[in-house]
């Protein structure tokens, strides 16, 4: 047996265009994908429905002859902040767009358009909306966890990232040589400055370095200094990095990407605790805790010869391996709250991501791990309306990946009722007939979809010779009014 939502249950639309033709497509087509419509001739009757009626959403025409759609949406964001505006013109431009958007407009789709399209722009703000409120209370619980973990900027519940959290506090408790180990973007700087953080040295320097980004020469100058004349340029003495962060942490990042030399060198410093500069023949003594990393596998490349054996062993005294992304289960909506929150700032409401933008997230591997995903965020961000972050508002990459579709699909016969233009007593006609057959063909549940009495429904079909099932239910209520301010 199909079932017919009453009519205070289905999504309430308001549409507004001077142009009946379209009011009457646009209430056909979005009355036949389960929504109830209320049309409006023009800005002021729009504003005062506005007024007197809550709606799931408005859809309106940019130019109309009394007041435009640009300040039926400013007056719209003064009263219903929260209620999705779509705009439609035949005259779009780059401008009339951004226009419209920064007057607080949540989408604009250009004539001519297919109704699946629109049908699609509603039930995803429509949805969107829905699940903001019920995600208002899971972002204030969820809240005082990210303050906790927030502190030293990693974010995470999963069994992985508990053991990571319990390895970090251990090696802040010594003071060994660390190797941090990850694919890119796991956040192994992020590790490093927590152990700093929690160690005897938190109060002196911190300092990190990316090998990969320097040169042979320069690593070795930034890391060790130099003497006045020991190269062309070095017009001075220069302390370097180790002799900065004495006291304090030296992090070296990227260290698979380092020379055999440099290897050399950085193998003395750790033996002797010393540090000589380019072109200088005495030795000054550090204290510097060294914390190493690399996305590559410094054990495997000192198998194959491509690593010095002894410095991976005497900088693998404490090893620290990061999980990746993917292995991580839910924490991925975890910090994706936590890089919402910090993108949101002091504004209100904060970023919100839809059901379909979150399962998007879920679904991609995400092989930069948790820098992409960051990054990913950001763009979204740029792009939300409403402070809402909808499926389309993602990279494309992320998007193409989980195969999903943007619109929602409608059936053939709905898109096509209005293919070629008919009178208005065949589109009578083909709306009954559509209602009909979407209703098993029972004449009580078709009148309930179209808002009419039984025995109209009667009449009509015979006036259309139209055929109805025999087992009609006898049920005469009436529902689903499509409403008209005209």
């Amino acid at each position: 047996m199909i079932t017919q939502k009453p009519p205070h249950l289905l999504p309430h639309i308001l549409i507004a265009d001077d142009d009946r033709a379209i009011r009457l497509t646009l209430e056909t087509g979005l009355a036949l994908n389960g929504f109830r419509v209320t049309a409006c001739s023009g800005g002021r009757q729009t504003i005062e429905a506005v007024h007197t009626h809550s709606f799931d959403a408005v859809v309106c025409d940019v130019f109309m002859p009394d007041i435009d759609g640009l300040e039926v949406v400013r007056e719209m964001r003064s009263i219903a902040q929260e209620t999705p505006i779509i705009l439609i013109t035949a005259q779009g431009s780059v401008d009339l767009t951004v226009r419209a958007l920064s007057e607080g407009a949540s989408d604009f789709i250009a004539k001519p358009f297919e109704i699946s399209a629109l049908v699609g722009l509603l039930h995803r703000y429509i949805n969107a909306r829905k699940e903001a409120a019920n995600a208002k209370q899971h972002l204030t619980e969820a809240s005082a966890l990210l303050n906790e973990l927030s502190l030293t900027g990693l974010v995470g519940r999963s069994q992985s990232m508990v053991k990571v959290y319990k390895l970090i506090a251990q090696a802040a408790r010594s003071n060994a040589t660390v190797l941090v180990t990850g694919e890119s973007g796991t956040g192994k700087e992020l590790v490093a400055r927590a152990i700093h953080q929690f160690s005897a040295r938190a109060s002196q320097p911190f300092i990190a370095v990316n090998c990969a980004g320097l040169t042979e020469t320069l690593l070795e100058s930034e890391l060790f200094g130099y003497t006045k004349g020991a190269f062309t340029g070095a017009a001075s003495d220069r302390a370097g990095l180790f002799e900065a962060a004495d006291g304090g942490t030296l992090f070296l990042d990227e260290l698979a990407t380092t020379s055999a030399a440099f290897q050399a060198s950085l193998l003395r410093v750790l033996q002797s605790g010393e540090v000589r500069r380019v072109g200088s023949s005495q030795s000054r003594q550090i204290d510097v805790r060294v914390i190493g990393a690399s996305n590559a596998s410094l054990r495997e490349m000192a198998e194959n010869g491509n690593f010095r054996p002894d410095l991976f062993y005497r900088l693998s005294v404490f090893g620290l391996d990061l999980p990746p992304l993917r292995e991580r289960g839910n924490d991925l909506e975890l910090l994706a709250l936590h890089f919402l929150r910090r993108l949101s700032g002091d504004e209100e409401p904060p970023l919100r991501l839809t059901q379909d933008a979150t399962e998007a997230l879920r679904l991609f591997p995400f092989p930069g791990n948790v820098r992409e995903l960051e990054n990913a965020l950001t763009q979204a961000a740029a792009l939300a309306s409403n402070r809402l972050i909808t499926l389309d508002c993602l990279p494309s990459h992320i998007i193409d990946a989980t195969g999903r579709k943007l619109d929602v699909e409608v059936t053939t016969s709905a898109q096509d009722i209005m293919a070629d233009w008919p009178t208005m007593e065949e589109l009578q006609r083909r709306y009954l007939q559509l209602a009909l057959g979407r209703n098993g063909g029972n004449r009580s549940r078709t009148a309930m979809a179209l808002g009419l009495d039984r025995r109209t429904v009667q009449r009509m079909l015979a006036k259309y010779q139209l055929a109805s099932s025999d087992d009609d239910d006898g049920d005469e209520t009436n529902a689903n009014e499509t409403e008209a301010c005209q």
